[in-house]
């Protein structure tokens, strides 16, 4: 476990590992965001042909739609609360050091957790890196339609994830979700 001998040491290492678990994940998502951003942009920027009116349709419905399934209904209503939670359990003296300094990954709730929720992060992990492959292989304008959408859903749960942040740090009003970690047995 991570202590400290300062008094009120223990808050300020609680706070900063808070901090990265959360502000981990958003820059996480950031740079997914940074890479993809560019691609969905493409058929604005003069070099390619413009999209028709049925495929800048799809352009925008499928924005919309990312924004809701994943944005509000993925993130806000389930990973971004879980993300800030699990970032708060961080606690000098029962934490150890590797969820410190992997705070962002056992915020996603990766390891350190109940079998279920490793189950499901593990397993929308792989699911996203499936779906990132073949999405790579679609040709234009259909990559492009796909990969906003992509930066709709992922700016949308960015967005979520600090507000819910600062609802927690500024105002002291905590996601009421379970954190989901494992059961400490007792002997």
């Amino acid at each position: 476990p991570l202590t400290t001998k300062k008094n009120g040491g223990s808050s300020i290492v609680n706070k900063a590992g808070a901090f990265w678990g959360t502000f981990g994940v958003v820059y996480i998502l950031a740079k997914a965001i940074k890479r993809v951003l560019p691609i969905a942009l493409e058929p604005f920027n003069g070099n390619l042909p413009p999209l028709s009116r049925v495929q800048l349709a799809a352009y925008v419905i499928t924005c919309v739609w990312f924004a809701y399934v994943e944005g509000y209904k993925g993130f806000q209503c389930k990973f971004s609360p879980l993300v800030v939670k699990r970032s708060q359990t961080l606690q000098s003296g029962s934490s150890s050091f590797i969820q410190f300094v992997l705070a962002p990954l056992y915020s996603m709730g990766l390891f350190h957790a109940t079998k279920k929720r490793m189950i499901v992060s593990w397993s929308v992990t792989t699911g996203v890196a499936v779906i990132v492959a073949l999405v790579k292989k679609l040709p234009y304008p259909y990559r492009n339609i796909v990969d906003a959408g992509v930066v709709a859903g992922l700016g949308y749960g960015s967005i979520s994830i600090l507000l819910i942040a600062a609802k927690s740090f500024i105002f002291n009003q905590p996601p009421s979700i379970n954190p989901e970690l494992p059961v400490k047995l007792t002997s």
